[in-house]
Formats: structure tokens, C-alpha cells, sequence
């Protein structure tokens, strides 16, 4: 099935209901037509990371289902999968065939050696220091041979997470296979997981390496595009290099519009929001909350370091039970440059200001994407996060049928699945459309949609300060 220009669901298998089963009847049963999209998070057995430390992707984790139920998903929903492009597992029959086998292995290439990487003398302290890393170490891992001798693998991740070699012959192999598999069980986009740190360059920062990064996206596109499938490449950084990504008529994230959006509403000031609308482009899917964290390091340059600072500290103040510790190495966290909480606790669990969002996020260019947790506009889940010790798994509760059966009562939730079918329907948000931003004072906000032949328009005029709003469609007021 091809994209549709309408909302994308991010979850787990076994996120909405215990598995793949479940969640398909809780979608068909609570959720007709406010979703046309299923982002399904890592499915494949793995040892790590939620998934994303995967063994193979040849098969479903059987305590979520089958390729069958996987694929019943595809025929009622465009379906994304992810793919790994960085890493493996250390568990895969790959990584403990050549643990087994060393140079005799058939996967000898298929693993970047750190040893190999460098010349002589090599990695210095400054080496070491240029690398983009998230931890505070080289990003290197011992493997033990079945012989007692040793050798450094490049170890970006995770301790399960096993970096690839892009450049040899297995790896291209491996995945070309891969994505040939994934998109025959009916993948119509692939999400390419921390492909910027794919690329190792002798004297570079090693992520986004150009030209070499593109070298890569192209060797992907032309197997995937050959098959009617669509990549997302996923990247948390400067918004240019999401520019750069768009330039090559590429799908992108928009990433950005999470603190952006809490700015505006932290401060009712619309100026910031206005200014990134207005440069972002249709080609995108939205977020304002995903499996990770909220993204601070997204917004640099389009907020100023004083407003970031005051998002932040505004988050941890109005935030529901957010604390700045949940973010740190005391729960595990992986990424300095991210805030764990649901977005609606990040409101304040406020039921206007959160509807408020998703309304800005509906009328923003691209298609909309939301988490599992926040189309029920769930709070942080303190339990799980202090069981777990975990700092994301605030924002990773476990809904039972029950469970959701409760919480599709809720105003919030009724009306916001009113809005995403509202969005999926109408011809005004077409991506070929036009979309005009502007703040007629500093703090509203008007959005005015239109289809590509302007027969059908609709615009949100918004107060961000009192949270009044009015939408309509072609003249006529709507209500969710």
C-alpha cells in the first residue's frame, strides 16, 4: 500500500493490547478512520533497546505475533518499518559467526573494526574528541575470538549494538536483502534508524559524512524506490541538515516542532512558531512526541539559547512529575540532548493547552505522526520509569484493552480523534496544496490550508495566551 496523506500511528507491537492481534482489533475497534498509518516500532527479535538492538529481521518476536498478523495490519493501514543501518545485534548469527570464526567467517566485513579504522598511532585524544558520539567514551567494543585473541569493533550505541560496515560488499548485500524482505511484507516506508552515524571517515565528526552519506541514501532509494517504497531517514540535529535531506527529495522529520510548540505555549508567543512553519516543508512527517525522548537539540538557531533555557526550565516547572533526573545517567539515559516525558504531562496534563498542540501540529505542513501515548494523551507513567530505572519508559506505558476502552471517554481523547479523522478527510491538506502562516498579533496565530487547485480550504485562527481557537472549513465552523 502506498503513503496516504493521512495520520500515522507510532507504536510497539505490544503497546495497544498485549500483541500484534490485539492491537489490530483495539485500532479497528476504538480507532476507525482517525488513523491511515502505522509507524510499527522494532518487531524482530532482539537483545536490547526496545528492538533496535535487532538479531535478524527475518522473523516476528513470537510473543508479539506473526509475519501474518503483520502483514493482515497492511492491508488496512500504510505501514512503516524500521530499519537499523548503523548496527546489529551482538547476539545475531552474524556477529557469533565471525566471534567463532574470525577471518574464516563469510561476516568477517561485515562488522567495522575500530582497530583497522585508524592508522598507526591512531586515535589520539583529539581523534577520540571530534567524534558526534552519545556516550562519554570512544565508541569502541572488545569482541573475544573463539582463539583468545582480540580485536575493537566501532560500538556507536548501545552494549547490544554492534556497528556495520556500509562499505564492503557483505554489508550492501545484507542490506539489500533486508529491505527486499521488509518491503514483500508489505513495508510501504522504511525508516532508516540512526543513519547518520552510519558513515566512518578518517578526519570527520563520523556522522552525516558527506559525500559519502549520500552515497549511501542513493544505494538504499534505488532498491526501495524500484519496489513503490519510501525511505525516512531519522536524524536529530540542526535543522539544515534536515534542508539538505529535503533538497534531495527525501521524506524528513520534522523534529523541531515538539519544543517549538511547547515554547509557543509555554510563552503564548507565536512569532517563533510562525517563522518555522513558514520554512518547513510538505515533504515531512510532523511529531510532537515519538518512542524517544522530546528533542532539545532540534531547535537550536530556530529558538534562541534564552528561549530554549526558558522551555526547559518551563518544562520542568509546569511539567507532571517531570524531574530533571529522569533525564540523566541515573536512569539510563542515552541522549543528553533529550527530555523524557509525555507530551501531555509536559503540558501540565492541561487538556486545553495539549489539544491546542495537536491542532497546530494537524494544520502544520507534512503528515501528522502520534505516539501511542499521546493519541490517549497519557501522563507519565512513574511506576514503570522507577520499576525499570529506565529514563524513556516514562513515556512507554503498557494499555491494556481495558485500559484504552477507558480512556477513548475522555473529552480530550474523543475530541482529538474527532480532529485527526477531520484532518484525514478533507482535501485542504493535501501535501500539493498551499498553506499561508501568519500572527496578527503576538499572540495568535491564523493557518489557512488549500488543496492544489484551491477547491477546498480550510484555516485555524488561534490565540496561544487565552487558547481560544476557531476552525473552519470552506466558510463553515467546525466543531470536534
Amino acid at each position: 500500500m502506498s503513503i496516504k496523506n493521512e495520520t500515522m500511528l507510532i507504536t510497539y507491537a505490544d503497546s495497544l493490547g498485549k500483541n500484534l492481534k490485539e492491537l489490530d482489533e483495539n485500532l479497528s475497534k476504538y480507532f476507525k478512520g482517525a488513523l491511515g498509518g502505522v509507524h510499527l516500532l522494532p518487531f524482530f527479535p532482539s537483545t536490547g533497546d526496545r528492538g533496535f538492538a535487532p538479531i535478524d529481521y527475518v522473523d516476528v518476536d513470537e510473543a508479539f505475533g506473526s509475519w501474518e498478523d503483520v502483514e493482515k495490519l497492511g492491508e488496512q493501514y500504510y505501514l512503516m518499518f524500521d530499519f537499523m543501518i548503523n548496527h546489529i545485534s551482538r547476539q545475531s548469527k552474524y556477529y557469533q559467526d565471525y566471534q567463532q570464526n574470525k577471518d574464516q567467517s563469510p561476516y568477517k566485513d561485515l562488522f567495522l573494526s575500530w582497530d583497522k579504522f585508524w592508522p598507526e598511532g591512531r586515535p589520539t585524544k583529539e581523534d577520540v574528541d571530534l567524534i558526534y558520539k552519545r556516550k562519554d567514551r570512544a565508541p569502541k567494543q572488545e569482541i573475544v575470538f573463539a582463539d583468545g585473541t582480540c580485536e575493537n569493533l566501532w560500538n556507536t550505541f548501545g552494549e547490544e549494538q554492534i556497528d556495520l560496515d556500509v562499505r564492503k560488499d557483505v554489508t550492501k548485500e545484507f542490506i539489500k536483502k533486508t529491505l527486499l524482505s521488509l518491503i514483500e511484507h508489505k513495508a510501504s516506508v522504511i525508516r532508516l534508524d540512526a543513519f547518520a552515524y552510519a558513515v566512518k571517515k578518517l578526519d570527520t565528526n563520523d556522522f552525516f559524512v558527506e559525500p559519502e552519506i549520500w552515497e549511501l541514501l542513493d544505494y538504499v532509494r534505488d532498491i526501495t524506490k524500484a519496489k513503490g517504497c519510501e525511505l525516512l531517514p531519522e536524524i536529530h540535529e540542526h535543522y539544515t541538515i534536515q534542508a539538505k535531506i529535503t533538497e534531495h527529495d527525501y521524506f524528513v522529520y520534522d523534529f523541531a516542532l515538539p519544543m517549538v510548540v511547547l515554547y509557543s505555549l509555554y510563552s503564548g508567543k507565536t512569532n517563533r512558531l510562525v517563522k518555522w512553519l513558514k520554512m518547513s516543508p510538505m515533504k515531512q512527517f510532523t511529531t510532537l512526541d515519538t518512542h524517544d525522548g522530546i528533542g532539545v537539540v532540534d531547535v537550536r538557531d530556530i529558538l534562541t539559547q534564552d528561549e530554549v533555557d526558558f522551555s526547559v526550565n518551563e518544562l520542568y516547572k509546569i511539567g507532571a512529575n517531570v524531574k530533571r533526573k529522569y533525564s540523566s545517567a541515573e536512569y539510563n539515559n542515552l541522549d543528553i540532548y533529550q527530555i523524557n516525558s509525555t507530551y501531555y504531562s509536559a503540558l501540565g496534563d492541561d487538556d486545553a493547552k495539549y489539544f491546542m498542540s495537536r491542532l497546530l501540529q494537524v494544520f502544520a505542513p507534512g503528515i501528522p505522526q502520534v505516539y501511542y501515548v499521546g493519541l490517549l494523551a497519557g501522563k507519565n507513567d512513574i511506576e514503570l520509569l522507577e520499576k525499570t530505572k529506565e529514563g524513556r519508559n516514562i513515556n512507554r506505558h503498557y494499555y491494556t484493552s481495558d485500559e484504552i476502552a477507558t480512556e477513548v471517554k475522555r473529552p480530550v481523547v474523543a475530541a482529538l480523534l474527532n480532529l485527526l479523522r477531520f484532518r484525514n478527510q478533507t482535501p485542504a491538506f493535501d501535501l500539493e496544496g498551499s498553506i499561508d502562516v501568519q500572527a496578527p498579533s503576538e499572540h495568535e496565530i491564523t493557518i489557512v490550508r488549500s488543496n492544489k487547485d484551491a477547491s477546498d480550504q480550510v484555516s485555524l485562527t488561534a490565540n496561544l495566551q487565552t487558547l481560544e481557537y476557531t476552525v473552519k472549513h470552506n466558510g463553515q465552523v467546525v466543531v470536534f
